[in-house]
């Protein structure tokens, strides 16, 4: 067969696969009426390291880790290795009342590197869950329970930030602040207080990042002072507030935050489902302020982008609240596959290859390779921003580089830098007008000039008209 022949055959069997697909599945975070003509679907046959390779035969630079759960590539054979051997032993088992080593050595494991703080009790109690909005749901739900349990019945409230993100589904989503998501099923929504973002690119005209951090965290202060009693938790996004547009701030203001929350008895809740696990330069990026937070919630990287899993970690003095003769007393939360021994020993899995591939210092020369390729494209006319947090890079587009000048949604830039770098082979999922680097670690040289020169001509595309 003639290589012109194959190639026909893939395409039409590419297109066999979109046909079946718009025939039966609603597809997430998508308006389907832009299927298939305006948002291309794109057929996945297999992936292979950084790489997606479509029914079609093209290959695609994965520079999303597909939707920022995978570290170390497609396919990575320690891991799917591991949980072929678990699935050969044990796939499921309910975790009420019942027990399974994957579950409690992934525990104990994820305990030994979760952030300390001097002079704090250290994270103590594992409690799974199947995602990442679950897992917020399991921490807001902690927390209001634990002080109900201690009698102090007035603490409904939760604080959370502006242009936070923590979820789909209601109590994660009542805690989030992006209008997209929240606007349609605001009145389904418990009212959460909501303090201004830290943000960086939000500083006032010759204010640094950490004067910013420290203005926003002084707002912070008033607002606990305005709500004397009623607060329960604090839920934020430790350094980066990811699905906000990849938005940045300082780490002091996870300090002054947790300072905050001690001295008015309200329970710090990190959300660390995006970006932990080295995706911000630290296994976690809580370390980079020195801070423990009472509860942690992880997942998408926890088991390499292999298998769905959460993990909610609680402190001691918060798990023993819960502890009494009384059902009611008890955290009755329940997930059918809470624990699946699958993604445990996914997890499991890697963590190891972090031990063995000494994966965060690999990932520091990396992202110092990664500033290198997108300091040139902040000269762009329309690129306001290019900033950088470990192994994330973001570029904010707006009009001639203003920060007041933003595009106005309806020019589609986003969408445009989207399909012009997927012509080029490259998976560059923007957020509004923020095009953003997350790749898989594995990411090598050569991949990340490709990266690097389908983001310029993505940006010079999309904005040509404007």
């Amino acid at each position: 067969m003639h290589e012109t022949d194959h190639e026909i055959r893939m395409l039409a069997e590419a297109d066999r696969w979109r046909s079946r697909d718009l025939a039966v599945l609603w597809h997430p975070c998508t308006q389907m009426r832009e299927h298939p003509h305006t948002l291309p679907l794109v057929p996945i046959a297999r992936g292979e390291g950084a790489w997606l390779i479509g029914q079609d035969g093209r290959r695609y630079l994965d520079a999303v880790s597909s939707w920022w759960t995978n570290l170390f590539g497609h396919a990575e054979p320690r891991i799917g290795a591991a949980i072929a051997a678990q699935a050969g032993r044990l796939e499921q088992v309910i975790l009420a009342g019942f027990s399974h080593p994957p579950a409690v050595e992934l525990a104990e494991r994820l305990l030994a590197i979760a952030p300390r703080q001097q002079g704090r009790a250290p994270l103590a109690k594992v409690f799974y869950a199947d995602n990442g909005s679950a897992g917020v749901e399991v921490a807001l739900k902690m927390a209001f329970h634990c002080f109900r349990n201690r009698g102090e019945t007035r603490r409904t409230r939760f604080v959370a930030l502006e242009n936070g993100y923590h979820g789909e589904t209601l109590g994660a989503l009542a805690v989030g602040d992006i209008p997209l998501y929240r606007r349609v099923y605001a009145p389904l929504l418990a009212e959460a207080l909501f303090a201004p973002s830290p943000d960086a690119y939000a500083a006032r005209d010759g204010e640094s990042e950490a004067q910013a951090a420290h203005r926003a965290a002084d707002t912070l202060a008033d607002l606990f002072e305005r709500h004397p009693g009623e607060i329960c938790a604090l839920i934020l996004e430790p350094r980066v507030q990811c699905a906000g547009g990849m938005r940045m701030h300082h780490p002091d203001y996870l300090r002054r935050a947790r300072e905050l929350c001690d001295a008015h008895g309200v329970f710090l809740i990190a959300d660390e489902i995006a970006t932990g696990f080295g995706r911000t330069g630290t296994m976690f990026a809580c370390e980079q302020a020195g801070v423990a937070p009472d509860l942690l919630c992880l997942s998408k990287g926890l088991t390499g982008g292999f298998l769905p899993l959460a993990a909610v970690l609680a402190t001691q003095d918060l798990y023993d609240a819960f502890l009494d003769d009384s059902r009611e007393r008890a955290f009755l939360h329940s997930h059918s596959y809470t624990g699946n021994p699958l993604a445990c020993a996914a997890a499991l899995a890697t963590l190891d290859i972090f031990v063995q591939d000494d994966v965060i210092a690999r990932n520091r020369a990396t992202a110092a390779r990664m500033a290198e390729l997108a300091a040139p494209l902040a000269q762009h006319r329309h690129v306001a921003q290019v900033r950088q947090a470990g192994m994330i890079v973001a570029f904010e587009l707006a009009r001639d580089g203003r920060r007041d000048a933003p595009f106005d949604a309806s020019e589609r830039i986003g969408l445009r830098a989207y399909r012009a770098a997927l012509d080029r082979g490259v998976l560059l999922r923007p957020l509004g007008e923020v095009l953003y680097w997350m790749p898989p670690y594995c990411i090598d040289e050569e991949q990340l000039q490709r990266l690097a020169a389908a983001t310029a001509t993505a940006i010079e595309e999309a904005t040509a008209c404007a």
